[in-house]
């Protein structure tokens, strides 16, 4: 008995320690990156299957939400006015009408 609490005890543990590495970058469960341009957003998924994301550019106040859209390489967001494409810890942002860029190298600060 005292052995399977240890192990359930240190499973939460795990799971806890691989949560607080994501949480440091998030408040409210939002992700702030800072882009190469200097230009900042904050974003977060707003489902477990990742298939929307709310988007709030900074100085903008409007939270978007972007659908999933077929990528070949990382994951695209968009919802015809903005996209947004993540690889990996970075991405870029930016207006589809005119492919007007918004940032791009955005990354935790």
């Amino acid at each position: 008995m005292k052995g399977r609490t240890l192990a359930l005890g240190l499973l939460g543990l795990a799971v806890l320690t691989g949560c607080a590495g994501r949480g440091a970058h998030q408040t409210g469960g939002w992700t702030h990156w800072v882009c190469d341009s200097k230009a900042a957003f904050d974003w977060r998924y707003v489902d477990r299957s990742q298939s929307i994301v709310d988007l709030k550019l900074e100085g903008d106040g409007l939270i978007r939400h972007l659908n999933r859209e077929p990528a070949t390489d990382g994951q695209s967001y968009t919802d015809g006015l903005v996209a947004l494409h993540i690889r990996g810890d970075q991405g870029l942002v930016y207006w589809i009408a005119n492919n007007d860029l918004i940032g791009r190298g955005c990354r935790t600060p």
